[in-house]
C-alpha cells in the first residue's frame, strides 16, 4: 500500500483538496495520512509587556485542530480509504518533509491556488518549496 501524506491548513480549499487526494489515493491503492502543522509559537502574544505565553490559549486551539483533524479522518475513512491523522508543531516546510519521510510516504499531496509569481514572491507557496527540495513526488491538485 502507498502511503499518501496530505498536509491540511483548514483553509477554504481544505474539501476541495481532500477530493483531489481521495481520488488519487483511490487510483494508487494508497492511504492518507493527515498532517496538519500548528505554528510553534501558537500560544505566544505580543503586548504591552512584550512577548508572553499564554499555554490555555495553545490547548485551547490544538484541541480545536485535533478535533477537526478527527472530523477529516472520518469523512475520507466514510469514502472507503484507509486514513490516520497527525498534528505538529514546527515550520511547515520541514515537519511535512520529515514527517513523509518518517511514513516512506510515495507521495505528498498539495493544493495550489495558481496565483501568480508575484505573488510567490511577496508572501511565498508552500507547495512550491516542497516542489524544489522534496526527494517525495509532490501532486499538485489544483485549487481555484
Amino acid at each position: 500500500m502507498l502511503n499518501i501524506v496530505l498536509p491540511v491548513d483548514f483553509g477554504d480549499s481544505t474539501e476541495k483538496l481532500i477530493d483531489g487526494a481521495v481520488k488519487f489515493a483511490k487510483e494508487t491503492g494508497g492511504k492518507i495520512h493527515l498532517l496538519h502543522v500548528a505554528p510553534a509559537d501558537l500560544g505566544f502574544a505580543i503586548g504591552d509587556m512584550g512577548f508572553q505565553y499564554f499555554p490555555e490559549i495553545e490547548q485551547v486551539e490544538i484541541k480545536e485542530e485535533l478535533r477537526r483533524l478527527d472530523e477529516l479522518e472520518k469523512e475520507i475513512r466514510a469514502r472507503g480509504l484507509d486514513c490516520e491523522h497527525l498534528l505538529k508543531q514546527g515550520i511547515a516546510g520541514d515537519t511535512i518533509l520529515e514527517y513523509a519521510i518518517e511514513k516512506s510516504a510515495s507521495y505528498i499531496v498539495m493544493g495550489s491556488h495558481g496565483r501568480s509569481n508575484m505573488y510567490d514572491v511577496f508572501v511565498g507557496s508552500l507547495t512550491k518549496e516542497l516542489t524544489r527540495k522534496s526527494p517525495i513526488p509532490v501532486v499538485v491538485i489544483p485549487i481555484h
